[in-house]
């Protein structure tokens, strides 16, 4: 489904770091402010040219570990149902830490293109715990609800934890696994927020996977020349914002060099 979500090749999908939602340590805001946030952020990331848009909870932590409550999912779903009116451009969804079923539900409710998934095959140890592989249960709450017009793109060796239990199974063998259990399209990452990926684990990737290759942290105008070729879309997130801190504004400027520089490509 990858091709018809984004008919263009090789996408540049931003990030929205959403605002800190209702009942997390750092929350404030109502869900009304949250939205509006959202909206001016989607309708800036729309007139910079961007391919697509991807929500997350970034601000949420100290993160829950394999589902949220309803409080977080109401919230989701109403921000990303103002971003997809927004920006009428493919929206996706990530809900931080490996609320796979959750993002899943909130894609479904607010006709939402893909989300990205935490721990879909094998297992490894994150900040906020042992995450289990989820794609039986996954796949089948996604058949169970009829959400099948919804991608899942799942992290391949995903940052921020650690992988010494599965440290004989190489990034192109996890993206076999992936694929086989039949997900949409595999993310490559770096080690942590703001790190890119190392080449040969995208080449490793692409000899062992048929799927398409999303680059989901690290990538910037400063070494997209070395990645453009090698992947089939990006996600950016630290890259648009001020001073390449995720958590800050997004930077217009930033965002429309960048796009300016992967349009000189085509």
């Amino acid at each position: 489904m990858f091709a018809s979500i984004f008919p263009s090749p090789r996408p540049v999908i931003a990030v929205i770091h959403v605002g800190a939602l209702p009942g997390t340590p750092a929350g404030g805001a109502s869900v009304a402010e949250l939205v509006g946030h959202a909206r001016e952020e989607a309708r800036l990331y729309k007139t910079c040219g961007v391919n697509g848009i991807i929500i997350e909870n970034m601000h949420d932590v100290p993160y829950l570990r394999g589902g949220v409550g309803p409080e977080i999912v109401a919230a989701m779903t109403a921000i990303g149902l103002a971003v997809k009116d927004e920006s009428a451009l493919p929206v996706g969804i990530q809900i931080l830490a490996g609320a796979n079923r959750d993002a899943l539900a909130v894609a479904h409710a607010a006709g939402l293109d893909m989300i990205r998934v935490e721990g879909y095959v094998f297992a490894h140890v994150a900040d906020e715990g042992w995450i289990e592989s989820s794609a039986a249960e996954l796949l089948r709450y996604r058949k169970m609800i009829g959400a099948e017009n919804v991608d899942v793109w799942a992290d391949i060796k995903k940052k921020h934890a650690a992988h010494a239990v599965t440290s004989d199974i190489g990034p192109g063998v996890t993206a076999e696994a992936a694929e086989f259990m039949k997900a949409d399209a595999v993310i490559v990452t770096g080690g942590t927020t703001g790190s890119p990926p190392l080449g040969s684990d995208i080449e490793d990737v692409r000899a062992h996977c048929r799927l398409p290759i999303v680059l989901g942290s690290g990538v910037d105008i400063e070494n997209i020349a070395n990645f453009h070729s090698a992947a089939d879309g990006f996600i950016i997130g630290s890259s648009f914002k001020r001073d390449g801190y995720w958590a800050n504004p997004i930077d217009s400027t930033r965002v429309k060099r960048f796009m300016e520089k992967v349009g000189g490509f085509s």
